[in-house]
């Protein structure tokens, strides 16, 4: 503990430290970047790092690794976030708590969801939540790659994923799977595959994963339970004249005629349901590219904020259900 009083009464040869430029440096730790941090606790980006240099002038050694890619601590620095950063965490969670207690959950909740996802489901239930909580503001980033929650100051995030990472706080909002789709008129031109080999032979449009080639694994699906080594598999090479990384992108060019794509169920479920699409393939279920849950993950506290945990409940509520596809 830093002390310091001018009365007489107790002094030390510490120097007095303000707290606030302490908590700036445990959010830098976090960021990894001044500009992240700054906009974290709404400062600027000049003075956040003049409050850091300050602290290190105090402390008379340097605690921040400056490089031209990010931002970094020195071992000292390590060490007095280290020391200091659960009291923080503790402070903050302390404050919010009070904060829940005087009345209706309030405050901005930043979002990272997926863009089809967002876009098409995500997005339309947000008037009935504003309407719902009027003291929650909603700040939604639709982007497909994943956030670092810490690092960027998001406090959700809506992912697409096979697993839940174990070092975050995961609930799952719903069920998904991939889906083999290509419009009619593709169908009527190149005529439609009976089994995963003839994939090969098709214009395929493919999700953007590296320079590499791709595969497609499926599974034979038997409408009942075997023992797994009687499953039938298959994985076949494929290729076409379109990849991206954007799943809306890949359901137009299937729209236009391009060729076949694997989607994910809630990319392609109002396409299907209007026929403008049709599912290739639906007794194959494809396995191990997209993944199998919608999850919300926020970083692990022990009392998530209200807002928060409004919003997830909220999504569970919407989403929970999962999307519909036609048979066939």
């Amino acid at each position: 503990m830093f002390i310091s009083m001018n009365n007489g009464a107790m002094s030390t040869d510490t120097p007095t430290l303000a707290y606030a430029d302490l908590h700036l440096l445990t959010v830098l730790a976090q960021t990894r970047s001044y500009t992240q941090a700054a906009r974290r606790l709404g400062v600027s980006k000049a003075s956040a790092s003049m409050r850091i240099a300050e602290l290190e002038r105090s402390l008379g050694l340097p605690l921040v690794r400056r490089t031209t890619r990010a931002v970094g601590l020195t071992a000292a620095g390590q060490q007095l976030v280290d020391d200091i950063g659960a009291a923080f965490a503790r402070i903050e969670q302390g404050v919010a708590s009070a904060k829940d207690l005087a009345g209706a959950p309030r405050g901005l909740v930043r979002v990272s969801a997926p863009v089809a996802l967002g876009r098409q489901h995500i997005a339309p239930t947000l008037p009935a939540f504003a309407r719902a909580w009027p003291e929650i503001r909603i700040e939604l980033d639709l982007s497909d790659r994943f956030v670092n929650l810490a690092q960027e100051g998001f406090d959700l995030a809506i992912r697409h994923a096979q697993a839940a990472p174990d070092t975050q706080v995961a609930t799952v909002l719903c069920d998904t799977r991939s889906v083999l789709v290509a419009s009619p008129d593709y169908l009527a031109r190149a005529g439609e595959p009976k089994h995963p080999a003839e994939l090969a032979r098709h214009q395929c449009l493919l999700y953007l994963r590296g320079a590499a080639g791709q595969s497609w694994a499926f599974e034979k699906s038997t409408g009942r339970r075997v023992a797994d080594s009687d499953v039938e598999r298959v994985a076949v090479a494929v290729g076409g004249p379109l990849k991206a990384n954007n799943s809306e992108v890949l359901r137009e060019a299937a729209l236009g005629g391009l060729g076949i794509a694997l989607l994910p169920d809630f990319s392609a479920a109002e396409a299907l349901a209007a026929g403008q699409l049709r599912r290739v393939l639906p007794a194959w279920l494809p396995r191990d590219f997209f993944g199998e849950r919608i999850y919300a993950i926020r970083p692990w506290s022990p009392q998530p904020p209200r807002a928060v945990q409004c919003l997830v409940d909220h999504l569970r509520q919407a989403l929970g259900t999962g999307f519909a596809l036609p048979v066939a």
